[in-house]
């Protein structure tokens, strides 16, 4: 499934695919200053489309280009009703959902403040961003040699471009060594995240998902929790080491892309799964995005 569409919105207005293009001396592209969302439209169950939690993206959205110096020259509202229309222009029920905010050409150098502020909302049909099988069979995950990012070294609670290098040459050395995944390391040895999801491991009645002082607070991580929680866990947040995954009952990764993806495997150490209580998670996630579950429909933003 690829990723094109009939059209993207660039800068205020709709403009075919084809012609969706930027210079080659925008900033960003040299220097990895931007930031980004990645957001899921659903099919609902009344047959109409549905963008889950919306307003919580774009939140993250404007306060990561805040963080990056970047005044996005859009409203909020504005900004939020072109993801309506550009999934309505694309006559999507389901997409995955791309705003990106970059600087684009003009000056050239780390210290140039004065290029342009570009925003573009991108949309495509997107599956199961690590697998069906990975989705239901679950997934084999190595620990990477990449530390991820020390608190201080950037702003881990912005969704910052640059930041993906990190990430990118895990999943890299990852898929090198026949995983589907990485799971990266704080600077302390600790357990942080998956290279684009957020971690959560079970033993016994027991769940931890590492704190976010160093890794992005992920928005499917935060619904994830509500879900533990409404259906009588307690969830913690906790340091670990890796030693927790290898005498887990049960692990599993969430992300607006990943959704909620098991864990089979373990630096070659098998893991149940889907587990009973992943199977709670993943059920009442992927029920409750498409409209299914009371308490979760006002999280979702009809078109």
């Amino acid at each position: 499934m690829g990723i094109e569409s009939k059209f993207i919105w660039m800068d205020g207005k709709l403009v075919p695919f084809a012609e969706a293009n930027v210079h080659v001396l925008s900033h960003t592209l040299h220097y990895g200053l931007g930031a980004f969302e990645g957001i899921r439209a659903y099919k609902q169950a009344d047959g109409k489309g549905g963008i889950f939690k919306l307003d919580e993206h774009l939140r993250r959205l404007f306060d990561s280009a805040r963080m990056c110096r970047m005044k996005i020259p859009f409203s909020f509202e504005e900004v939020r009703q072109a993801c309506l229309d550009t999934l309505r222009a694309n006559d999507f029920e389901e997409a995955y959902i791309r705003p990106i905010v970059f600087l684009g050409s003009g000056a050239m150098g780390l210290g140039a403040r004065t290029n342009p502020v570009h925003l573009t909302i991108a949309t495509w049909e997107w599956g199961a961003y690590l697998g069906d099988e990975g989705l239901s069979k679950g997934i084999r995950v190595a620990t990477s040699s990449y530390t991820r990012h020390h608190v201080n070294a950037n702003l881990q609670r912005a969704k910052i471009i640059g930041h993906y290098v990190n990430s990118i040459l895990a999943r890299y050395e990852a898929d090198d060594n026949g995983y589907d995944e990485a799971v990266m390391l704080d600077q302390s040895g600790f357990v942080a995240e998956g290279t684009g999801e957020n971690l959560f491991v079970i033993r016994g009645n027991m769940i931890k998902t590492p704190p976010t002082a160093n890794i992005l607070a992920g928005i499917t991580r935060h619904t994830t929790m509500e879900i533990l929680e409404r259906n009588g866990y307690e969830v913690t947040t906790d340091q670990f080491g890796r030693d927790a995954l290898y005498i887990a009952d049960e692990i599993f990764m969430t992300g607006t892309a990943a959704e909620i993806t098991p864990v089979r495997e373990v630096d070659r150490l098998p893991v149940s799964a889907p587990g009973p209580i992943t199977q709670v998670v993943q059920k009442t996630y992927l029920s409750g995005v498409r409209g299914e579950v009371d308490w979760m429909q006002k999280y979702v933003t009809r078109y």
